[in-house]
């Protein structure tokens, strides 16, 4: 009998490899060795096997660690893991999805159809999105008959079982050594069959109604947060799990309020006077009017930050600022007197009335000069 190759040189990995390693070198090599790919071929037939072989001891760690100690001993007659090897085991776990590649089919009995997720965009003013709200919507959607109890089958009938299938949804057949499984093209992998379809629902199952929900909007979502309200999809053909329903939020904007992730940023205009010599103004927040000093020279533009003034994290964790920018307003429509006092107010304080400006000018003329 001839020397059995190493299990690491088949795969052709180190010693050392991850799992994921093997997983990946593995589904390379049977893709490439499969019988069903190389018909007729003994060489890519014993090459699968040995590759196979080689698989199910490496990506298992009680059996690799018995290898790296024992070598093919391991599994001799008298080793702990001897016996044989099964070349279809494992299978399901690295060709889940390929048994479809090869054949069209699964290796897995398919499962009763889940209706389909549905999405609503739902309006917020500010005030509901900061706060949170409880809405009322009405969403169109699919749901069961009440005629046949969503079953799909005329009342006093009832679905028979697939007689190609016999209930299993699916149907096996031989490809190569393998025993491969695929939807039954009968039922549709129902496993059952209606041969007196409901009127009501023309043996769907389902009807569309138009469903009133009341959903609970938490404090803090913004425009593009989506909430899932689970099973309030579309409902499933024959008996199936419902589908989720998304709602997608849209907040409207504030007349004096901008959002920034958590932080608001206010407005709030000042008069000439304030602003040069100093004010308590009120300023709007989400809480209602708050008293803030203006200190005297304050510039048009400046931002003051009002902490914990802000909107709440929809988790409740985190709470972001308030920030007032100030907009110094320039007086319109002066009377003379206010005018010639202006005027005087100007040529007493020389340059100096102007600090900004005159640092502007003096280096426009130091440019062009």
């Amino acid at each position: 009998m001839s020397e059995k190759k190493d299990y690491y040189d088949l795969l052709g990995v180190n010693r050392n490899c991850s799992e994921d390693e093997i997983k990946k070198t593995y589904r390379k090599l049977a893709l490439k060795y499969h019988p069903d790919r190389n018909p007729g071929d003994k060489q890519a037939e014993e090459k699968f096997k040995e590759v196979s072989e080689a698989y199910q001891v490496l990506s298992e760690p009680q059996k690799r660690a018995q290898y790296d100690q024992f070598g093919h001993a391991a599994f001799g007659d008298g080793g702990p893991f001897g016996g044989g090897f099964d070349f279809t085991a494992g299978f399901e776990d690295v060709f889940g999805d390929i048994f479809g590649e090869f054949f069209g089919g699964t290796s897995r009995r398919r499962s009763r159809a889940r209706g389909e997720d549905l999405r609503y965009n739902l309006t917020l003013t500010f005030e509901e999105a900061v706060s949170g709200a409880e809405k009322k919507i009405k969403i169109p959607r699919q749901g069961p008959c009440e005629t046949c109890h969503g079953n799909g089958a005329k009342p006093g009938t009832a679905p028979q079982t697939c007689p190609t299938c016999r209930g299993r949804g699916q149907v096996s057949f031989q490809q190569g050594f393998f025993s491969v499984s695929r939807t039954c093209n009968q039922c549709q992998g129902h496993g059952t069959i209606i041969k007196d379809p409901c009127t009501t629902c023309g043996g769907t199952g389902r009807v569309r109604k138009l469903h009133t929900l009341s959903i609970k909007i938490p404090a803090g979502v913004d425009t593009g947060s989506r909430l899932k309200l689970r099973n309030e999809g579309e409902g499933a053909p024959t008996g199936g799990a419902p589908g989720d329903l998304y709602v997608v939020i849209q907040v409207e904007p504030h007349p004096i309020f901008e959002r920034d992730n958590l932080d608001i940023v206010c407005d709030v205009p000042i008069s000439f006077v304030q602003a040069a010599l100093g004010a308590e103004i009120d300023v709007p927040t989400l809480d209602g009017k708050v008293k803030m000093k203006i200190p005297a020279g304050t510039q048009s533009g400046k931002l003051f930050r009002m902490k914990g003034k802000g909107v709440k994290d929809v988790q409740g964790y985190e709470q972001g600022d308030q920030h007032v920018r100030i907009v110094v307003e320039t007086p319109t429509h002066l009377t003379t007197r206010q005018k010639e006092l202006l005027k005087e107010f100007a040529v007493s304080g020389g340059e100096e009335v102007n600090p900004l400006s005159k640092g502007f000018f003096d280096k426009v003329k130091e440019l062009f000069d």
